[in-house]
């Protein structure tokens, strides 16, 4: 099989876990695909060297995006891929990328809606759209694309060779991660701390809203890491109390390090993680508090926990997986829309 040249576009107002995903997939897609980039100027160099980048200014917001056009038109690819946050905050990348050459979404996110109907046609003509979950999978059919070339192909982490070792030791030690906790997880460790519990919280990522309110709790704030693999094998516990509609990267690192993991019942949560981590209401603060408590006062249960953590990241989200089947994806969108020879 001759390789397949693939652009893929990233452009975001910041990087986040959706920059995370393109670049673990550059990481491991098979060597069949050859991939590119164009990508946006704030998001220069975030990306492999050995990768061809093409850096455009960001087209967010915009209607149109005709620098996107010409660098993908310079890439010459045999299909291209848009990494979009949101249902509406990209789509002049798609539209560009549509007029170049067969186009495959990844939609990571359900929220958000095309700005105008000429906007939102661009999902009907999508060779292909992936959706890590069900939540976006609905979002897509329900923004035109049609139920036959939608893809759903989890989301993806390294496993590590080693599992974090369950440790006995006092204070159990609890991770979070900053702008995702929301309201609930410092009133919780609040309601441990009153209890008496012996527990102590990192919390990585930016933490600044939150250092206020954390004043008299055992809470430090480590800022943006530089590796994640180290911050995971200092916890006991990784709690993401998260209100948002995905199944958080975070959270299947955690389970992939063999830490057991509380977080909440928000997309596909209950469906893809029940028996394998602690999943309580979102917005619940007492139900975060009594999972919270149990999770640290028993060893046993932590133990469990850990294990079945592991073996799902092992079963369902291993990046090779993932990998794997968004080549597939990519050349099914191109064999589809391509002239019969």
């Amino acid at each position: 099989m001759e390789r397949l040249n693939v652009a893929m576009v990233v452009d975001n107002a910041s990087f986040g876990s959706a920059e995370v995903y393109i670049r673990r997939l550059l990481r491991f897609l098979p060597p069949e695909v050859a991939p590119s980039l164009v990508v946006s100027e704030n998001l220069a160099g975030a990306f492999p060297e050995r990768v061809p980048v093409q850096v455009v200014p960001s087209a967010l917001g915009s209607m149109w995006a005709p620098q996107v056009e010409a660098a993908l038109r310079a890439l010459a690819p045999d299909v291209v891929h848009v990494n979009l946050v949101d249902a509406g905050v990209n789509l002049a990348a798609v539209q560009a990328a549509e007029a170049v050459a067969p186009t495959v979404a990844t939609l990571h996110r359900a929220g958000g809606a095309p700005a105008a109907s000429v906007v939102w046609d661009c999902y009907r003509r999508l060779a292909r759209a992936v959706a890590p979950s069900r939540v976006v999978e609905a979002k897509l059919r329900e923004l035109g694309t049609p139920a036959e070339r939608i893809s759903r192909v989890r989301p993806g982490v390294e496993i590590p060779d080693a599992p974090v070792r369950v440790a006995e030791r006092t204070p159990v030690v609890i991770g979070a991660i900053g702008g995702v906790t929301g309201p609930d997880l410092l009133p919780a460790v609040a309601a441990l701390h009153r209890r008496g519990r012996a527990v102590r919280v990192l919390v990585a990522g930016d933490g600044r809203d939150l250092a206020e309110r954390a004043r008299g709790l055992p809470v430090r704030f480590l800022g943006r890491l530089r590796d994640v693999s180290a911050f995971l094998r200092e916890l006991d516990v990784f709690c993401l109390p998260s209100r948002r509609d995905t199944l958080s990267l975070a959270v299947l690192e955690a389970m992939a390090h063999g830490l057991p993991c509380v977080t909440t019942a928000v997309g596909d949560a209950v469906e893809e993680l029940a028996g394998a981590a602690m999943i309580v209401p979102p917005g619940s603060a007492d139900a975060l508090t009594a999972a919270l408590d149990l999770v640290t006062t028993d060893g046993a249960l932590r133990r469990k926990l850990a294990e079945a953590a592991r073996a799902r990241a092992q079963r369902d989200y291993d990046v090779r997986q993932t990998a794997a089947s968004m080549a597939a994806t990519l050349v099914a969108a191109h064999a589809v829309s391509s002239p019969v020879r």
